[in-house]
This record gives structure tokens, C-alpha cells and sequence, in this order.
């Protein structure tokens, strides 16, 4: 019987092509004209204002921990009902014994025991692919060093494959907290997020007021876990299809007042000049469009799950799930195996040159140069995902 929920892997697909197509739409690397080897970053968005809306789609991080929330609790799930049916039969007062002692003995402990082999499954399942990705860059990087490489570009190259990881840190933290969170949601169903979501914005606060960095870590878990505690919601049934008509609609209009009134950046990522980034830690417009995606999701379910079914829909949306962290980690990695091939035919609109005039529409064409070499990157190193787990046999 099929467990997987293929509407979350298609959430999970789309969020990973979000985030990977905005870094290669936002990643402007140019080269010095009169050094081509000397690379400085620069945001088209600081040059293109009117690309905002933009990042509201392309910026889909909420997505991906709410599937990851989703997948969490649903897996827990699976792993307390195969316990079950492996247990062996006992008699009634045996049973009605050995329940009473379970209830009088369960702990956190105990707790957290029986979701440690699923935890440290996706934990080898994170590590590995980064683990590969630093063993073929690091010696890189030490050879364009040793070579000579400006430090410009040293910097460029450093920036593009370490920032885009900054998540699985949270993921990870998130993961191992997934017992206590899915506890909360199980008591308290969906008020643990007010608390979370007061952290985020006493942190906005502290920002606008420039005190309090201190809180910017705590306030970056904090403020994933909101997406990630709806998603366990979800596969609890403490969020039925109807909170999309409050979730849309509220997250859009909480959005708008945020820029509008409150004086918060209209963009969902970081843009220089811009003061301060929605998304370093998330404030609250990040929770806010966290909030109209999930609740988009919410209201269209039932039709993508229609739309799954289908073969040339629903296959996609499988390779894409089993190479997910492949895709995530290797992508800005294609990005710059294009841009160093490019240094051979020099500055090239699009790929190395400043973002301005008619940049945003020559980088769209080279998207699909990314996306082959991304596949060829992909087909070298997705093995490092998988990941077999252990089954204890029954007793």
C-alpha cells in the first residue's frame, strides 16, 4: 500500500525549484573587464526594483520546512504503526497489564527513543550529500588559492556554495525537536504558534532598534518552525483543507501591511541597501508568506493530487524527491562551472556582466545551460543520498 502523500512531494519539488531557480536569477557574478578573473557579487534586484514580485514566488524556504514538518510527523506515524503490528499477540489481561505499565513508565526518553533511527536517517541523508559537496570543493578552492585567484573572487565562489547551506542547520535543529514539537501540536493543536510567532516579531523589533543580535539564531529556528509546525499539523489532521481560505488571504493581507505601514522591505530576500533582509533571521512578512503559500497549497491539494496522477506530472515530481538534497546542494555549483567556463569567451551578457539594461532577460536564457549542467552534477553524485535504513526483525 502507497504511504507517501505525493501532494507534499510535489510541495517539496516545487519549493526546491523555487529556491534554486531565485539563486540563479538573484546570484549576478561579474568580472572585472580589465581582470576577468577578479569576480565581485552584485543583486539584480538592487537594479531592478520592479523584479519584487518576483521573490515572493521564488522564495518558497516556508514550503520546504512545512513538507519537512509534514514528513516528520508522518513517518512517526509509520514507525508507531509497524511497531504495532509487529508486537506480538498477548492475551487480554496481559495486554490491559502491559498497558498500564507503558502509561506509567512511558517518558521523553522513551519518547525520543523510538523516533532516533528516522531522525538519524535523515540526519546521513543531509550530511552525506554536503559531506561529498565540501570534499570535491574544498581542494578546489585550495587550488584557485594556490593558483592566484583574487580574493574577490575567492570570496565570490566561497559565498555561493556555503550561504545556500545555512539552512539544513535549522532543518537539522528542527529535526531533533520534531518529537517535542509533534507533542506540543498533539496537546495544544496550533497554539504553540503564538508564542513563535511573538519571538519573531519581538525580534523585528530588536532589529529595527538595532539591540539584541543575540536573538537572530533563536529567532531563525523559531521562526521555521512555524511552517514546520503547520506541516505537522497537517499530517496530524489539526489543519483541515479550509484553514487555506484564512491562511491566503490573512498571510496576503499581513504581508502588505508590513511593507506598507510598518515599513518593512518589500523584497522576501536581502537586498543591498535595503537596511536589513526578511529573511536573515525571518521576520514576520517571511511568516506571512510562509502563510499565502501554505494556504494556496491547502486550497488546491485535492486537484494536484488529481494532476499526480498522471504520468508525465507525477514522474517528475518522483525524481525530483529522490535527488532533492543532490539538487540543493549542487546547483549554485553549476552556476559557477558555467561562469568559470564563460572567462573563455570573456564577458557575456547575462553570465558575467553587471545586472543592468537587458541583464534579467539574458540571464533567463542561460537557465537552461544551468539546468543541463545541474543534471550532469546530479547523475554524478546523487548516490550519496541514498541511504538504507535498518529495521529491527520482530520479536
Amino acid at each position: 500500500m502507497e504511504t507517501r502523500d505525493r501532494t507534499i512531494d510535489a510541495l517539496r519539488a516545487i519549493a526546491i525549484v523555487g529556491v534554486v531557480a531565485g539563486h540563479w536569477l538573484v546570484s549576478a557574478v561579474v568580472s572585472d573587464p580589465s581582470r576577468p578573473a577578479a569576480w565581485h557579487g552584485a543583486s539584480p534586484l538592487a537594479a531592478f526594483p520592479a523584479l519584487t514580485p518576483a521573490t515572493w514566488v521564488l522564495q518558497t524556504l516556508g514550503l520546504f520546512f512545512f513538507a519537512g514538518g509534514f514528513a516528520a510527523a508522518r513517518s512517526h506515524r509509520e514507525r508507531a504503526a509497524r511497531s504495532r503490528r509487529e508486537r506480538p499477540a498477548r492475551s487480554r489481561r496481559e495486554r490491559a497489564a502491559r498497558g498500564l505499565q507503558e502509561r506509567a513508565t512511558r517518558s521523553r526518553r522513551e519518547l525520543a527513543a523510538r523516533t532516533r533511527p528516522g531522525t538519524v536517517a535523515r540526519f546521513v541523508r543531509l550530511a552525506r550529500p554536503v559531506g561529498l559537496l565540501a570534499a570535491v570543493w574544498l581542494p578546489a578552492w585550495l587550488l584557485l588559492k594556490a593558483t592566484g585567484a583574487p580574493d574577490s573572487t575567492l570570496h565570490v565562489v566561497r559565498s555561493l556554495l556555503v550561504h545556500p547551506l545555512w539552512f539544513l542547520i535549522v532543518y537539522l535543529i528542527l529535526t531533533v525537536i520534531a518529537p517535542l514539537l509533534r507533542a506540543a501540536v498533539g496537546r495544544f493543536r496550533l497554539w504553540p504558534l503564538v508564542p513563535a510567532i511573538a519571538l519573531v516579531a519581538a525580534c523585528d523589533v530588536a532589529r529595527h532598534l538595532d539591540v539584541a543580535t543575540w536573538l537572530h539564531p533563536l529567532a531563525t529556528v523559531v521562526g521555521w518552525a512555524v511552517p514546520y509546525l503547520l506541516g505537522i499539523a497537517l499530517a496530524d489532521g489539526s489543519l483541515p483543507r479550509r484553514a487555506g481560505r484564512i491562511l491566503a488571504p490573512a498571510g496576503v493581507m499581513a504581508g502588505a501591511a508590513l511593507v506598507l505601514l510598518a515599513g518593512y522591505p518589500a523584497s522576501a530576500v536581502g537586498v543591498p541597501g535595503d537596511g536589513w533582509s526578511n529573511l536573515d533571521p525571518p521576520s514576520l512578512f517571511a511568516l506571512a508568506l510562509a502563510a499565502a503559500q501554505i494556504g494556496v497549497f491547502l486550497l488546491v491539494r485535492d486537484r494536484l493530487a488529481g494532476w499526480l496522477r498522471r504520468p508525465v506530472v507525477g514522474a517528475p515530481v518522483a525524481v525530483l524527491n529522490r535527488s532533492a538534497m543532490t539538487v540543493y546542494c549542487w546547483h549554485q555549483s553549476a552556476l559557477l562551472l558555467v561562469t568559470f567556463g564563460g572567462l573563455l569567451a570573456g564577458p557575456l551578457p547575462g553570465l558575467s556582466d553587471p545586472p543592468a539594461g537587458m541583464w534579467p532577460l539574458h540571464r533567463l536564457l542561460w537557465l537552461p545551460v544551468f539546468a543541463v549542467t545541474l543534471v550532469v552534477l546530479c547523475a554524478a553524485f546523487h548516490r550519496a543520498e541514498r541511504v538504507r535504513t535498518w529495521r529491527r526483525p520482530p520479536r
